[in-house]
């Protein structure tokens, strides 16, 4: 069950904001589909919820020490400065004002990757799974790693088809691989901005608090203080 929640949950946000997006918003309006895309949303998402809670407990596929613990602390911190960074400034987003623009170079979290959100979302799946390694919740993070990396290849071709001059010249400044532009040299480490950094550390700190309230066990630095 867990599995079809998750395969539902994928699939239809592939279908719908891609094949099906056009044929939709021609037959009910950008905003019917947009009702339309966040009621299947949500109707999937709830699903994956009942679905994981109701899955027999199963045992961790591998150890999980310390050292593994530390790991994955470093890695969701990198994970939430990519997440507060990507919503400021992000070519990816919609623009109000209908402009199709880039920034004339690289800087902050757009000189590790173009696609900081998507990477922030895939880093906190593959995460989870390396310290809950048990089958239901694998099956819902690496649903999640695989929404969001295929997510970050598909966006690109459609701003290649949509605005091609402006995102092959920014595709040329950045990369879709983590730190893959800076060593190839196109990019140069640095530029964060205060919210980058700040704004991660915050939402660092929040989300791995929150888990001992909401899943009765410590995660992040707070397993140690």
């Amino acid at each position: 069950m867990v599995l079809a929640a998750v395969a539902a949950f994928v699939g239809t946000h592939f279908l719908l904001s891609h094949p099906l997006r056009r044929p939709l918003v021609g037959a009910i309006g950008e905003r019917g589909f947009m009702a339309l895309y966040s009621i299947v949303a949500l109707a999937t998402f709830v699903w994956i919820v009942f679905a994981y809670r109701a899955a027999p407990a199963t045992a961790p596929l591998w150890p999980v020490g310390d050292l593994l613990w530390a790991i994955v602390t470093v890695v969701m911190l990198i994970a939430s400065v990519l997440l507060m960074g990507s919503l400021i400034g992000n070519p990816a987003l919609p623009d109000p004002t209908g402009a199709a623009t880039a920034p004339a170079e690289a800087r902050g979290v757009f000189t590790v990757t173009r696609h900081p959100m998507f990477w922030a979302f895939a880093l906190w799946g593959l995460c989870h799974i390396a310290i809950f390694p048990t089958a239901a919740n694998i099956i819902v993070a690496a649903g999640i790693v695989i929404l969001s990396l295929a997510g970050a290849a598909l966006q690109d071709r459609k701003k290649e088809r949509l605005i091609p001059e402006v995102w092959r010249a920014w595709e040329a400044k950045t990369s879709w691989w983590p730190f893959a532009a800076i060593a190839a040299g196109r990019a140069r480490l640095g530029g964060f901005r205060p919210h980058d950094w700040l704004g991660g550390i915050v939402i660092w700190l929040a989300a791995t608090w929150a888990h001992l309230p909401l899943s009765g066990w410590a995660a992040g630095i707070w397993r140690w203080l």
